[in-house]
């Protein structure tokens, strides 16, 4: 049977809080595996079932990830709104390398450092509670940076960019998604120098709306089994959700951007710096 959308109490905006987002991996670690279930459904044999993220986190993006970060074995990766810990996790033992996850919700690095030891040994991973824009890890600490699906969660986008090129090395990477109107002609280079980084590579995703939409109707269409195992509550944010962001797919262009730190050159001090080219502001119309 195909159920249509709950009505809605209000017109919510999808949850952005560390609060909300808290209650979302809570309410998803003691629900089950349905929500997993219909992200493996929206991917079909493109769904990396260990990683078990709540993004648009694919095979050919961990391939891409793999490619594109170039590091070598005891680096430190940092993965920036990092969830439940999957994509680092999975990234560290692949790569030989250690990993730091960042993230706002409590509950979700709660679940990120329990997950660790079932990919890497304990010593190679750690997981904090921090802002995107205050990431609270050293100066250059970092030799790359994975932000998947998350930016746009930022309360400043532009700070957390900063911040990232704080953090990274000098010719460090962050391997970033994003997402643009398709009618858009974002100048992605302009963008990264804006920040202090060096534009490397923009590897289109064009599987990346489709996916989302499968995703988003099947929330809608599961909507009664949703408000069972997750509650009312939690169900109409995630409806909430779908119906907002459905009417935006068509024109949704998704890519993955690969920036770099220079060696020489910008510097942190340079990209905090007022007067830098667009001001320093991402021009972005088109939330993840």
């Amino acid at each position: 049977m195909t159920h249509q959308p709950l009505p809605q109490k209000a017109p919510a905006a999808a949850p952005t809080s560390a609060a909300a987002f808290d209650a979302w991996h809570s309410v998803r670690a003691r629900g089950g595996s349905l929500v997993a279930r219909l992200y493996a459904e929206a991917m079909g044999e493109r769904y990396p079932h260990e990683v078990a993220a709540n993004s648009s986190l694919d095979w050919p993006l961990l391939g891409l990830l793999v490619a594109r970060l170039q590091m070598t074995p005891g680096q430190l990766l940092v993965d920036a709104g990092c969830g439940t810990g999957g994509v680092g996790l999975w990234l560290a033992r692949a790569l030989s390398v250690r990993v730091t996850g960042i993230d706002q919700a409590q509950a979700a690095i709660t679940q990120a450092t329990a997950r660790a030891t079932g990919f890497v040994a304990a010593d190679r991973a750690l997981f904090r509670v921090a802002r995107l824009e205050d990431s609270g890890l050293p100066d250059g600490c970092a030799a790359a940076m994975v932000c998947v699906d998350a930016l746009s969660f930022a309360a400043d986008r532009t700070a957390a960019l900063r911040e990232f090129g704080r953090v990274l090395a000098p010719g460090g990477r962050l391997a970033l998604t994003r997402a643009v109107r398709r009618d858009a002609e974002p100048d992605f280079e302009a963008h990264a120098g804006a920040v202090g980084f060096v534009l490397e590579h923009v590897d289109e995703r064009p599987e990346e709306p489709a996916t989302w939409e499968r995703l988003f109707r099947l929330w809608i269409r599961h909507a009664d089994t949703l408000t069972r195992e997750l509650g009312e509550a939690e169900a109409q944010n995630m409806l909430a959700t779908a119906n907002q962001r459905l009417p935006t797919l068509p024109g949704r262009r998704a890519v993955l951007l690969t920036l770099r730190r220079p060696v020489t050159g910008l510097t942190a001090d340079t990209m905090t710096r007022p007067g830098h080219p667009h001001g320093g502001r991402l021009d972005e119309r088109t939330q993840q």
